[in-house]
């Protein structure tokens, strides 16, 4: 298979910087696209790795930058919002795939590779599920001539990841007993590498063109084991005591309001869904 000129939005975090390593190893020519490229210079002693700077929710400015592209991988994707009531999901999610799906058909790309999430669809309880969901349709009636593989992974884990690491960094600041919401809710997470050995296989199209992919790992467990072994390999032992539901609801909605949200309503409606 020959050299890919591909463009990455969302490339700077967890999954994105070990997708573009990844790229580069392989012998793509990458162009990752971030608000700061000064935040981010880790990823230019990548060989094949150039940073640029761009607004991603600019049209207009996209389009330009996906000109000579042949694949836009798109890794955009927040859990929570600064606000309330969906605006900010809907913008990340929805609005912005529409957008880069637009542009790179005005470009003249011919690829567009999707993460979405395990679980999205349109009518799913959360924001986060719902406007992920949202996206996958954009992209299955607006793609035109663009041809696109989308992937929908279990929560990801790996060296850096943003669910492991939650609970460590929770259970630090919680001493003794530890209050989880929605402990038997299912999860079959899935190892990084992994899913960036799915995208690395889909590059060219083939067989994978507009297939969507779900991504697990081999094993399901609760959200009590996960905890479980957190504490185990931190070394913070905790008992922890599973949440009613309504007591877990009422958490969620004190944890909207705390910097950072750990926890969230929209990340709660998201546990109801194994």
């Amino acid at each position: 298979m020959g050299v890919l000129r591909i463009c990455i939005l969302g490339g700077t975090g967890f999954v994105g910087t070990r997708l573009a390593s990844r790229l580069c190893r392989e012998g793509h020519r990458v162009v990752v696209l971030t608000r700061d490229r000064e935040r981010h210079k880790q990823l230019l002693v990548l060989p094949g790795v150039t940073v640029e700077n761009c607004d991603v929710y600019a049209a207009a400015e996209l389009s330009e930058r996906f000109r000579g592209q042949d694949v836009v991988i798109n890794l955009v994707g927040i859990l929570n919002e600064r606000g309330f009531g969906g605006a900010g999901f809907r913008r990340a999610h929805t609005e912005l795939t529409r957008d880069a799906l637009q542009a790179a058909k005005s470009a003249g790309v011919t690829r567009f590779l999707q993460m979405s999430s395990l679980a999205a669809d349109p009518a799913a309880p959360s924001h986060y599920l719902r406007t992920k969901g949202e996206a996958e349709r954009v992209i299955c009636t607006e793609c035109g001539a663009v041809d696109w593989t989308i992937f929908k992974p279990s929560v990801i884990f790996g060296p850096g990841d943003s669910f492991l690491n939650r609970f460590a960094a929770l259970m630090s600041a919680i001493p003794l007993i530890f209050p989880l919401a929605k402990p038997n809710a299912r999860f079959q997470p899935v190892f990084v590498d992994d899913v960036i050995e799915a995208i690395v296989h889909c590059l060219h199209g083939g067989a994978c063109s507009r297939q969507n992919y779900e991504l697990g790992g081999p094993n399901t467990y609760t959200l009590r084991q996960i905890v479980d072994f957190v504490a185990a390999v931190t070394g913070r032992r905790r008992l922890i005591i599973g949440l009613p539901d309504f007591v877990a609801r009422l958490q969620a909605l004190v944890m909207d309001f705390v910097p950072g949200r750990p926890f969230s309503s929209d990340n709660y409606r998201s546990l109801c869904i194994g």
